[in-house]
């Protein structure tokens, strides 16, 4: 008896998949990562926010090459199984799974943390995962309409905020501390969180309608509207605040706008953050879905919801992981976690990509993803190897075991 291979409906247009790209860069960390990568670079910022924005064009290139001619759900998990071997495509999905697994349970957090109260801010971040759980779960265009609102709303309070900052006075500071290499590449690191969201459109290639000419268009285009507002964003803050001044806040937007715009920036950065949190758990839930479809995680997953046309077990399943992270998690060591992963998942999508057309953008992807993952801080870069470890672990336990029964 042959097994019935599911598959999810084809929906969604370029605007949609645009929309949803955006909803995961922009909410990712426009109104927090510029105080870490301030603290890293200090002066350097701009250099480090070129230099992510060089490594994600390639990586966005790359991901767009092979989208079109691997139409499927599961991005880089697809690719490397079928361009480079079964091995790298599960290393690939293992990365991504885990690696925005640590972003969704972040970007929970950071929602909880500007509209909760201390103390209750994991109660309530679990609460949020949950509720968007249910949202996806009632269907992928449901969701989309709810990012294009908060996209919407978040892209209105960056410009005002914008706006509002060049009109203020600049605070008085003395000289800015001097930056190194190290520091800018670092917080090149940092800032690659906040640019990653465009996995979320390849991750959707089997819920995008005519995904061969859709996706190459619309990963650049949201590619390059983020990175039109963070730049903008950016050279706001360090001529308000200047670089010691964005590094020494958690809150850097909040601070830098008239005291009575700061309600409003601290509710567009939770709607922000929750935009974010809704495309993440989309994408997560697609890999989960694919990987479990080829039986790399319990088959179980694999199933679409006969009404609704999603994946419905694994979108509960992460949903689920998630709410019990953010119990037990910090936001720090989520993001930081969180860059290490994804990054090695864009080494193997450019090295993917490499194998359809060996052009320099592949190679400059890969060794960009290299240098910046293994520039972030040590911790980081500690746990992410190990939990990779782990999952090459887990892939020869159970490789072994289907050679044994088969």
């Amino acid at each position: 008896m042959h097994d019935v291979r599911v598959e999810l409906t084809r929906r969604l247009g370029t605007g949609d998949a645009v929309v949803l790209g955006l909803g995961s860069m922009i909410g990712a960390g426009v109104f927090a990562v510029f105080t870490p990568a301030a603290q890293a670079a200090s002066t350097g910022l701009l250099a480090g926010l070129a230099i992510a924005a060089v490594v994600a064009y390639c990586n966005a290139t790359s991901s767009a090459r092979l989208a079109a001619v691997y139409p499927s759900s599961g991005g880089t998990y697809v690719y490397g199984r079928e361009r480079l071997g079964e091995f790298w495509g599960y290393l690939a999905g293992w990365g991504f799974v885990v690696g925005k697994t640590a972003s969704c349970a972040a970007m929970a957090l950071t929602v909880a943390a500007y509209v909760a109260p201390v103390g209750w801010q994991p109660y309530v971040a679990a609460a949020v995962v949950l509720a968007l759980t249910g949202l996806n779960y009632r269907g992928v265009q449901r969701s989309v309409l709810a990012t294009r609102v908060i996209v919407s709303v978040t892209l209105l309070v960056l410009a005002a905020s914008v706006i509002a900052m060049f009109l203020s006075g600049r605070d008085p500071g003395g000289p800015s501390a001097s930056f190194s290499l190290g520091g800018v590449l670092q917080s090149a690191g940092l800032l690659f969180f906040a640019f990653a969201g465009y996995a979320r459109i390849a991750t959707l290639g089997e819920e995008v309608r005519d995904p061969a000419r859709t996706i190459p268009r619309a990963i650049p285009i949201a590619l390059g509207l983020t990175l039109v507002v963070y730049a903008a964003v950016a050279v706001a803050l360090l001529w308000r605040l200047r670089p010691e001044g964005v590094a020494s806040l958690a809150d850097p937007l909040a601070h830098a706008v008239p005291h009575g715009m700061a309600p409003v920036v601290r509710a567009g950065a939770a709607l922000a953050a929750l935009g974010s949190l809704l495309a993440l758990v989309l994408g997560v839930s697609r890999t989960t879905f694919a990987m479990a479809r080829d039986g790399h995680l319990p088959r179980v997953l694999a199933a679409v919801h006969p009404r609704f046309g999603v994946p419905h077990r694994a979108e509960l399943a992460v949903g689920l992981v998630v709410a019990v992270l953010v119990l037990l998690t910090d936001l720090r060591g989520a993001i930081g976690f969180s860059s290490f992963a994804v990054l090695t998942y864009y080494a193997i999508a450019n090295a993917s990509a490499w194998t359809l057309r060996r052009s320099a953008v592949p190679v400059v992807g890969l060794a960009g993803c290299v240098v910046l993952a293994f520039s972030l801080p040590v911790a980081s870069v500690v746990s992410g190897c190990a939990v990779l470890a782990a999952g090459v672990l887990a892939y020869l336990v159970f490789s072994r075991r289907a050679k044994a029964s088969s």
